[in-house]
């Protein structure tokens, strides 16, 4: 029974899907984060059933793209997009840490997170529309494998202030152990990648890596530390520049 309330809770926050009502609670909560990637794994299935779809009906390219835009998007209602928005507009004052954090409580979306938003999602429909071949397997476990990074790091990585979503999921949970999970987990999704996928897998997991620990350097250094927005954006980014990495590495493995 835990074990489905920590499921249920780690849905209810991170995901706009439909859940039963829990209370959360010290025993529900401690493990929830170990729940997150499982939200990536039905966003990976989902978009693997558009792709069949689009397929099926012989629909253009052009709508399969959209789609796997848009499907991540209304399984997470937005909330990592939204923690996207505000550190950019965080980023783009250039002031010091304390600031930045102001900036990130506003509920405002600034010219700077509406800008980079734009941007993000023209990135995204253009790599999306430009594969060569949806691998679909792989795409599941990147969406799982951004979630478990994003979960490793609010447990392990300094929180910039002792409120927020952050630092809820960082103080209920048991640190220790969702660390060795997370960190388990992780190696295990990107060792299949390579195993299962070569190039483009070990492309993917090089751009996981790359983005994670330019992280944790940047939310030290410009924030002083994580939070929940910065958790958003770091999972956008990920999945941002994995499947970037599909993308130049499946053209690669042509030429090769």
């Amino acid at each position: 029974m835990k074990i489905v309330e920590t499921i249920v809770v780690a849905f209810s926050m991170f995901s706009a899907l439909p859940m039963p009502r829990v209370e959360w609670n010290e025993d529900n909560m401690r493990y929830s984060l170990c729940a997150f990637p499982l939200i990536g794994g039905v966003i990976g299935l989902l978009c693997w059933l558009w792709v069949w779809v689009c397929g099926t009906l012989e629909l253009p390219g052009i709508l399969q793209g959209a789609g796997l835009c848009l499907i991540p998007v209304r399984v997470t209602g937005g909330i990592h997009l939204d923690g996207y928005a505000d550190t950019w507009d965080a980023l783009g004052s250039h002031a010091v840490p304390e600031e930045k954090q102001r900036i990130l409580k506003d509920p405002r979306m600034g010219a700077f997170g509406g800008i980079h938003l734009c941007v993000y999602f023209v990135a995204l429909f253009a790599l999306c529309c430009s594969l060569r071949e949806y691998q679909a397997w792989a795409m599941v476990i990147l969406f799982c494998l951004s979630r478990s990074l994003s979960g490793l790091a609010v447990a392990a990585f300094p929180l910039a202030k002792h409120t927020g979503l952050a630092h809820t999921f960082a103080a209920a949970a048991d640190k220790k152990r969702v660390r060795r999970v997370l960190a388990g987990l992780s190696l295990v999704l990107m060792a299949l990648l390579c195993l299962g996928w070569g190039l483009v897998g070990a492309g993917m997991s090089l751009a996981a890596l790359g983005v994670f620990f330019w992280y944790r350097h940047m939310a030290g250094k410009e924030f002083g530390g994580l939070s929940g927005d910065l958790a958003g954006w770091f999972l956008q980014t990920a999945e941002l520049w994995m499947i970037g990495a599909i993308v130049l590495c499946q053209h690669v493995e042509v030429l090769l």
